[in-house]
C-alpha cells in the first residue's frame, strides 16, 4: 500500500484511473445534509491510496467529479447508500454509476450471519483485523493524524479483493441479477435521503 499526499478540495488532473476504484468518505456525522463531507479516499487496483481533504468551502472538485461520472470505471463502496449520497449531494453529481456495494453483496451471499460490517467481512474473507477506533474522530481537523490516515486507507484498500470474492459467490448462488437490481436503485434511494424522504415508506403498501 502506498499512501499518496493529501490533496486539497480536488485530485490533480494528472491522476488517472481505469478498471475499478474503491471509494469511501468521512464526514462530521451521519446526517448527509447537516454533517459536511470532510474526506474522500480512493484506492486503485494496486492499493495506491489517494486522499481528497475538503475545507467545507469549495466542493467543485472537477477532476474528482469527472472520475466519479466516468462510466468506464467501476466504483466499489461498502455501504454505498451513505457514500454515494454524500458525494452526490456535496459534489452535485446527478448519478454515480456503475457501482458495486460490498455490504449489499454480503447480505445476499453471507446469509449465515448478521455481521455485514467491513471489519467482520475483512476478518472472514481476508483474515485481516481492521482497527475501527478512529471511526469516531474529528475529520474536520485541518491536519489528519497518522492514525486517521491509516484508518481511512484501510477502508478502501481491501474492497477490490472483497468485491472479487463476493462477486464470485453472487454468480455461484445465482443472485447477481438481484444484486444488480439493488445497485441500480442506490442513486434514487440517495436522492430520497437527501430530500428528507424515507425510501422504505415510499414503497410501503399502507
Amino acid at each position: 500500500m502506498k499512501l499518496h499526499n493529501i490533496f486539497h478540495n480536488d485530485l490533480p488532473s494528472n491522476i488517472k484511473f481505469s478498471g475499478s476504484i474503491a471509494i469511501d468518505t468521512e464526514s462530521l456525522g451521519l446526517n448527509i445534509t447537516r454533517d459536511r463531507l470532510c474526506l474522500c479516499q480512493i484506492s486503485d487496483e494496486n492499493q495506491n491510496v489517494y486522499f481528497v481533504k475538503f475545507d467545507g468551502k469549495d466542493y467543485s472538485a472537477p477532476n474528482l467529479r469527472k472520475i466519479l461520472e466516468d462510466q468506464s470505471i467501476l466504483k466499489i463502496f461498502h455501504y454505498a447508500r451513505f457514500d454515494v449520497g454524500t458525494l452526490a449531494y456535496y459534489l452535485n453529481i446527478p448519478k454515480i454509476t456503475p457501482l458495486f456495494c460490498t455490504k449489499i453483496a454480503s447480505k445476499l451471499v453471507r446469509t449465515y450471519t448478521d455481521a455485514h460490517g467491513l471489519k467482520a467481512i475483512c476478518k472472514e474473507l481476508l483474515d485481516v483485523e481492521l482497527e475501527k477506533e478512529s471511526q469516531i474522530s474529528y475529520w474536520g481537523a485541518e491536519k489528519l493524524t497518522e492514525k486517521q490516515k491509516r484508518y481511512a486507507a484501510n477502508d478502501v484498500i481491501y474492497l477490490h479483493k472483497i468485491k472479487d470474492i463476493l462477486l464470485e459467490r453472487l454468480k455461484e448462488q445465482n443472485r447477481m441479477e438481484i444484486a444488480q437490481g439493488f445497485f441500480d436503485v442506490i442513486n434514487t434511494v440517495c436522492k430520497c435521503d437527501c430530500a428528507g424522504f424515507d425510501s422504505a415508506f415510499m414503497i410501503n403498501h399502507h
